[in-house]
């Protein structure tokens, strides 16, 4: 979700961001997460303070707060963190199914947090992409919608569909969609913009919050999605958009964004 900061009512986003979170069970149960941006830029990645154990993390990076969780999103997601929630302007969540351990024993539940050459990035990967992969090479592109295209071209897989955040610019969100995994956009009536790996979900959210959609597309395959709030109202807005050609069609399930 990327709020709108003239909104009226930031707790039916907020509520509409949660219901998002749950109905994105259905996609896994195993593992979940939630990045609440505070909308400070930084430059360089610090070291995460929190606490973090065989069951999940909660660790507090410069300029966003990550909590994941080897569990659904309903138990993932606390109550207590409705407040900063409320005032975030922008998230990203993220639900899968749990994954075979690693050879170190450890594995973090999406969203991941990658380093760059700068401050590096934060995103949520649904599909058979190899995530940690592609949002380290995302995390050190130069900028632009055609350099972006370029990497996701070469380097996602066609059952994919990404959402990411360069921690240099908090106020902006890169989407792509590449094949055969559905990625839905909306905006509601006070202009906040969502995104969902499932376009019912939305219908959910409307159904059950005081959120109004103005509008909801349903991204095409291969296609390269930046907006950021700006202009003269400081709503959300496009930013710039690029097709692509996926790379050879991946197998596999991994997650789903929200």
């Amino acid at each position: 979700m990327l709020r709108s900061p003239a909104a009226e009512d930031p707790g039916a986003v907020s509520d509409a961001l949660v219901i998002l979170g749950t109905l994105a069970e259905e996609r896994g149960r195993g593992t979940a997460g939630i990045a609440l941006f505070t909308g400070r830029a930084v430059t360089s990645a610090a070291a995460p303070a929190g606490t973090r154990d065989a069951r999940g993390c909660d660790l507090s990076y410069d300029g966003c707060r990550v909590v994941t969780g080897r569990a659904a999103f309903s138990r993932v997601w606390r109550p207590e963190l409705l407040p900063l929630l409320d005032v975030a302007p922008l998230v990203l969540g993220c639900t899968g199914r749990t994954a075979p351990e690693p050879p170190d024993g450890r594995r973090d539940a999406g969203p991941l947090v990658v380093p760059g050459a700068g401050a590096g990035v934060v995103g949520a990967c649904d599909g058979g992409a190899p995530a940690e992969r592609v949002l380290r090479l995302l995390a050190d592109l130069p900028g632009g919608a055609a350099a972006a295209a370029e990497t996701l071209g070469a380097a996602l897989p066609g059952r994919a569909a990404l959402a990411w955040v360069d921690r240099a610019r908090p106020d902006r969100v890169h989407l792509a969609r590449a094949a055969r995994r559905p990625l839905a956009v909306a905006v509601d009536t006070e202009q906040n913009l969502y995104w969902a790996s499932d376009p019912r979900w939305l219908r959910t959210v409307r159904r059950h919050t005081r959120v109004r959609f103005a509008t909801a597309v349903m991204l095409r395959e291969g296609t390269y999605l930046r907006a950021g709030l700006g202009g003269p109202d400081g709503r959300p807005h496009v930013l710039g958009s690029a097709g692509f050609t996926p790379a050879a069609r991946g197998a596999g399930e991994f997650a789903a964004t929200a």
